[in-house]
């Protein structure tokens, strides 16, 4: 009962998800906010809720192993599995500014996380820099990307909604109904999880790097496998890092401002370093010829399969 359970709050997540973001963006294009405005904010934002809603009910309800080892797992997903399983389809080349300036502050936003927990907590006041960091960088991205080119790659983002306009009371009712599917789905999710890992004797902690991270990372996998199957070449390396920037900055800094986070042992002495290799060999992969080749891409892909079995071990 409890898999179908976690099934079913996986599914609210992601039909909740993207219900608000296609009502959030439809009423703000009913207002007039420029494209720009709504790649940024809207769109970035509205892809991690699940994630947000899973980390903060499970931070609420008592399960910080959950919270933190969500945003670990679907890090570590990201630029292994996601990054790995799309590259060993299409062979993905990398921008310049995503060297220049989104793997810098990924890799920053890592080695502040890394400098926080050392402590063996996330405090109120951690999370509070994480989020001012985050807002920093987001209008660091706004002004840097008024740029007609980079304008043109945020304005991809929304073609359907381009070709055909909703009733703004249509985009309501999806935001009305995105965000009822985020709050159950995420605590259909944390419960249902919650009550496996204590059913098959594994820490919580497991469950949210494995199972929970898994599925709210999904989203960003289905996405970039179809792109890579209609053989469209603007997928973005920089768009799965912007995801880890705001994973770290955005889910953790939140959850932390609700409630502390206490960190547990095997993510300062084993996970927290999987999350830093992972960035740089991705770095490294991305410096070389400035493609993640299919080849590249397996051994992302290995990794990844390799940190899910030593986490379950």
């Amino acid at each position: 009962m409890a898999t179908l359970l976690l099934i079913a709050g996986l599914v609210l997540l992601l039909i909740g998800g993207e219900l608000l973001v296609r009502g959030s963006v439809g009423v703000a294009k009913g207002f007039n906010v420029p494209t720009l405005v709504i790649g940024l904010t809207i769109v970035s934002l509205g892809t991690s809720a699940p994630e947000l809603l899973v980390s903060i009910n499970a931070a609420l309800k008592g399960s910080p192993d959950i919270s933190i080892g969500n945003v670990i797992g679907s890090n570590i997903a990201n630029l292994a599995l996601v990054l790995g399983v799309t590259a060993l389809i299409l062979p993905i080349p990398v921008a310049r500014n995503t060297m220049r300036i989104d793997w810098p502050v990924m890799a920053g936003a890592s080695l502040l996380f890394w400098f926080f927990i050392s402590d063996g907590s996330l405090s109120f006041q951690d999370g509070l820099i994480f989020v001012i960091l985050l807002a920093l960088y987001m209008v660091f991205l706004f002004y840097s990307s008024r740029k007609a080119a980079k304008k043109e790659v945020l304005e991809e983002v929304l073609p359907e909604l381009d070709e055909k306009a909703q009733p703004l009371w249509k985009n309501i009712l999806y935001l009305v109904i995105g965000i009822a599917g985020l709050v159950f789905g995420a605590d259909l999710l944390v419960n249902s999880a919650t009550e496996i890992a204590r059913s098959m004797g594994v820490s919580e902690y497991v469950i949210g790097v494995t199972i929970v991270a898994f599925g709210t990372s999904v989203p960003e996998l289905a996405t970039s496998v179809m792109a890579a199957v209609k053989k469209q070449l603007d997928i973005s390396v920089g768009n799965l890092i912007g995801s880890n920037i705001f994973n770290i900055l955005g889910i953790l800094g939140v959850t932390a401002m609700v409630k502390e986070i206490p960190v547990n042992d095997t993510v300062l002495s084993t996970d927290i370093f999987w999350v830093l290799s992972v960035t740089l060999i991705v770095f490294i992969f991305a410096l070389h010829k400035q493609i993640i080749h299919r080849w590249k891409g397996f051994l992302l892909f290995a990794m990844y399969v390799l940190y899910i079995y030593l986490a379950q071990a």
